[in-house]
C-alpha cells in the first residue's frame, strides 16, 4: 500500500485551467490556461523568448510557405518592424507567395486544376520578377535581392511583404532552396549559377546569425518539414566548428509532428547541453498569433 498524500502525481489541482470573465485581458486569459503538457510548454517557451529579447539575444523565425498562405505575413512584418526578430529564414515557396502578394495582392493557384491543363506554376510575371531579381543582384543573396527589388519597383503591397520589410529594416532574410521544388525553376530563364550563388550567400549569413543565437537565443520553426530543419542543423554545426558555444532554445510548430523537425530542431541541437527544444502541433493561423501575443504581453510587464 502507498500513501496518496505522499505519492508523486503528475497533475495537481492548481495547474487546472480557469474560466475568466468575458472582458478579461489577453494576459488574464492566457494565464488561466491549464499549466499542463502543451500549456506548460507554451508558457515556458514564451518566457524563454521574452527573456532572450530583453537580454538582446537573437530570436530567429524559420517559416515555410503556409505561414504566408494562411495570412500571417502582416504579423511577421510587424515583428520585424518592432525589433522582435533578429533574422528570418525561409524556403523558396515563401518568396513566391510573398512576392505575388506584394505585387498583385493575391497568391496560391488551384494546383489540382492547373496541373491538368499544364498551367501550374507558369505565371510569367512571378518567374520573370523573381529570377530576374536574383540574377541581377545575386551577390545580395536571394532574400535581400528580392526584398530590395520589390522596394525599388514600388510594389503596391510592399508594406505587408516580409521580403520587402526585412530589406527596408536591414534584417537578414535567408532563403534556402532545392532546385526543382519551386515553380520558378521550371521556367527557361532560370539560371542555376545565379540561384546557387545567391543561396550560398544566404546560407553563410544564416551561419553567422546562428553563431550568435547559440548563446541564449531562440529558433522558431513554423511549418518547414525538411529544408529548414536540415539547413538549421548544418548552420549549428558550422557555428560550433568555429568555436561558438552556449545554451539556446528551439521550437517546432506544425500541423503534424514529423521526424526531421523533431530530430534536427527539437532534439539534436541540445544533446549534451542545458538547452531545450519544444514541439507544438496545430494550425499556424491560430498558434502563431497566440504565441506572439503572449510574448508581447510578457514583454509589456
Amino acid at each position: 500500500m502507498t500513501s496518496l498524500e505522499e505519492r508523486p502525481s503528475k497533475v495537481r489541482s492548481e495547474d487546472a485551467g480557469r474560466t475568466v470573465s468575458t472582458d478579461a485581458s489577453f494576459r488574464q486569459w492566457f494565464d488561466a490556461l491549464p499549466n499542463i503538457l502543451a500549456g506548460e510548454s507554451l508558457r515556458d517557451l514564451v518566457g524563454r523568448t521574452a527573456t532572450a529579447i530583453e537580454r538582446g539575444r537573437p530570436v530567429m523565425l524559420g517559416m515555410g510557405g503556409h505561414v504566408i498562405k494562411v495570412g500571417l505575413n502582416s504579423m511577421v512584418c510587424d515583428l520585424v518592424r518592432d525589433g522582435l526578430l533578429a533574422a528570418v529564414v525561409s524556403n523558396g515557396s515563401v518568396t513566391i507567395h510573398d512576392t505575388e502578394l506584394a505585387m498583385v495582392g493575391k497568391t496560391s493557384e488551384d494546383v489540382d486544376t492547373a496541373l491538368q491543363d499544364g498551367t501550374f506554376g507558369m505565371s510569367g510575371e512571378t518567374a520573370g520578377f523573381i529570377l530576374g531579381a536574383i540574377a541581377e543582384r545575386r551577390e545580395l543573396g536571394i532574400g535581400r535581392a528580392l526584398g530590395s527589388a520589390l522596394l525599388d519597383r514600388g510594389a503596391p503591397h510592399a508594406e505587408t511583404s516580409v521580403l520587402a520589410t526585412c530589406a527596408a529594416k536591414d534584417v537578414p532574410l535567408c532563403v534556402t532552396i532545392a532546385i526543382g521544388t519551386d515553380i520558378v525553376h521550371a521556367h527557361p530563364q532560370a539560371d542555376g549559377a545565379a540561384l546557387g550563388e545567391a543561396a550560398l550567400v544566404d546560407f553563410r549569413v544564416l551561419c553567422s546569425v546562428v553563431a550568435d543565437l547559440l548563446d541564449g537565443g531562440v529558433y522558431l520553426n513554423f511549418g518547414s518539414a525538411v529544408l529548414l530543419p536540415e539547413v538549421f542543423l548544418k548552420a549549428v554545426s558550422v557555428a560550433r566548428t568555429l568555436g561558438h558555444r552556449g545554451d539556446f532554445t528551439t521550437a517546432d510548430f506544425d500541423f503534424i509532428r514529423q521526424y526531421r523537425p523533431l530530430t534536427n530542431v527539437v532534439r539534436r541541437p541540445h544533446l549534451g547541453t542545458a538547452g531545450k527544444g519544444y514541439s507544438f502541433t496545430g494550425h499556424h493561423e491560430l498558434l502563431f498569433p497566440l504565441f506572439w501575443q503572449a510574448v508581447r504581453s510578457r514583454l509589456a510587464g
